[in-house]
């Protein structure tokens, strides 16, 4: 009763709210950061280079747009906790517990689709395989966050915020296969066979059948601004903005001279995005695979190499999960920092990963999302943890030489003096794989913004927004790394409250769809 009563009511207001409100309400959000933004550009033009100024603007965006997404629930839990992180830890240990621990049940079947056991049975359409779906997938993931963002979470909250990014990629796997089966479900097939799908599609059509067609546009449009944001920077700036601070380590030409890496950077970005997302997918499932063996090998020989101290370092990430000196409130805090940035890493729940993974040729909605179990395990299980064991064993994160890299947020730079403790040689092999990992992420986020945007505007703007990505690419590298962090975080983790909204609502036909799979996959039925 008390539903029907908010439905009654939601529609009589949406009867009277049309998309003109909405379009003058974002005018009337969008001026008053604008407004914020050219005072202070006008202000620091004498004195300040346009860079500078750049910089600045984003720090004022940043103060904006963290106020309205990030807003404090210490107020109701009595402690420092973000509303967007706990709507994230919630959202995917639901999805854990109703799809009844999906991520382990599917595990080793994931493997199976992967390498191509399932290909002669998909009589789907799509633009590209399993393989070439995870491989986009991970490209987007698997990037500086693993290597910068993993630093900055242990400089911030010790080697206890990995047990915590952990356990977040673990529930986020299930996260994971909710939203790429969703994506599945709901992909619209364009007459020219190309695949428009992910959140904004499922927002859009499946809230459509529960009732709740305009709630469903409304949140498909969040989504796509957040979207586009979020590839702009953690797509985009942060990727550039942190491989630099790496390569410049080996290279210092280029922090003298960082607009050159930038335009080198854009162009090579620009070659790749203006073929669309099957090129994209061929240089992924290339690249992916060799960047993570290298990183993976050199981590290897670090661990090994100080094998007596792996116990002490396991130690150290146990005990400092629940920082018993600090307290309650110190335990919460190292949480927060773990969850956030493994979400930044691995982005489950966010509803990226359904845009690349909805392209893939899938003859069951819940096979896709099988194979994006994968996912997080690769990214966050893994190489995170990987990343964590050398920072710890090698102490770089509390080495007060590096202070100053922890204080500028320059996690990727930290990672490559953590490998320079044990290999002096290696920061240069690190400095080549940033600049793979960053320039992986930077080709598939490129497609998620443009999937958002030609949503909002239509294909024939495509161009515009590719342009402008190119054009980010090349301005962020002047950009400072904690301002870059912080707009990436707002607009990245920001997505989540759209897209789980609808994840929630329509997860009665996402279990339907997961038992009916699961059924045939037990019996070996697929017809």
């Amino acid at each position: 009763m008390k539903y029907c009563s908010l439905k009654t009511a939601y529609n009589k207001l949406s009867q009277q709210f049309s998309f003109k409100h909405l379009g003058l309400l974002l005018v009337v959000l969008v001026m008053q950061p604008l407004s914020a933004l050219a005072q202070g550009a006008t202000a620091e033009a004498s004195s300040h280079s346009f860079f500078q100024s750049f910089d600045s603007m984003i720090g004022v965006l940043n103060g904006w747009i963290g106020s309205v997404l990030f807003f404090d629930l210490s107020p109701f839990a009595g402690f420092k906790m973000p509303f967007i992180v706990a709507w994230l830890v919630i959202g995917a240990l639901y999805c854990t517990l109703r799809l009844k621990f999906v991520n382990i049940r599917a595990f080793f079947h994931a493997f199976e689709v992967v390498r191509g056991k399932y290909d002669k049975d998909e009589q789907s359409i799509g633009d590209v395989t399993h393989f070439q779906a995870l491989s986009a997938a991970l490209s987007a993931t698997v990037g500086l966050g693993n290597i910068a963002g993993v630093a900055i979470a242990i400089s911030i909250g010790g080697p206890g915020a990995t047990f915590w990014m952990v356990l977040a990629g673990f529930l986020g796997m299930s996260a994971k296969y909710a939203e790429c089966t969703l994506a599945q479900m709901y992909r619209e097939v364009r007459p020219d066979g190309s695949v428009m799908g992910g959140a904004m599609e499922y927002l859009t059509r499946g809230l459509a059948e529960k009732g709740w067609s305009k709630l469903g546009k409304v949140l498909a449009v969040l989504f796509c601004v957040l979207c586009i944001g979020g590839s702009l920077g953690g797509g985009n700036a942060f990727q550039v903005n942190q491989s630099l601070s790496s390569f410049g380590e080996s290279f210092p030409w280029f922090v003298d001279h960082k607009w050159a890496y930038g335009l080198i950077m854009a162009i090579a970005v620009g070659v790749v995005i203006l073929g669309g997302i099957r090129r994209i997918a061929e240089v992924a499932e290339k690249i992916v695979p060799l960047m993570c063996v290298i990183y993976v090998t050199a981590c290897l020989w670090v661990i090994i190499s100080h094998a007596a101290e792996i116990p002490w370092a396991f130690g150290q990430i146990f005990s400092g999960a629940f920082t018993p000196e600090a307290g309650y409130g110190g335990f919460i805090g190292v949480l927060v920092i773990g969850f956030q940035r493994a979400a930044f890493s691995n982005e489950a729940g966010v509803g990226s990963a359904a845009i690349a993974h909805s392209a893939a040729k899938s003859r069951y909605p819940a096979r896709e999302g099988v194979v994006a179990v994968l996912e997080p395990f690769i990214d966050t299980i893994v190489i995170c943890t990987m990343t964590a064991l050398v920072i710890v064993v090698s102490r770089a994160y509390s080495n007060p030489d590096y202070e100053s890299l922890r204080a500028a947020s320059q996690g990727a730079a930290l990672t490559s003096r953590a490998f320079g403790e044990v290999l002096s040689w290696f920061p240069y092999v690190l400095s080549v794989s940033t600049v793979l990992f960053a320039y992986s992420t930077m080709i598939s986020w490129s497609y998620y913004g443009e999937r958002c945007f030609t949503y909002l505007a239509g294909e024939k703007y495509t161009i515009i927004y590719r342009l402008g990505f190119i054009f980010i690419v090349f301005i962020s590298a002047t950009v400072s790394a904690s301002n870059v962090l912080d707009f990436s975080d707002l607009m990245l983790l920001g997505m989540a409250f759209p897209n789980l909204i609808g994840v929630y609502m329509m997860m009665g036909k996402i279990k339907d769809a997961t038992d009916s799979y699961m059924s045939m996959l037990r019996k070996d039925d697929f017809k």
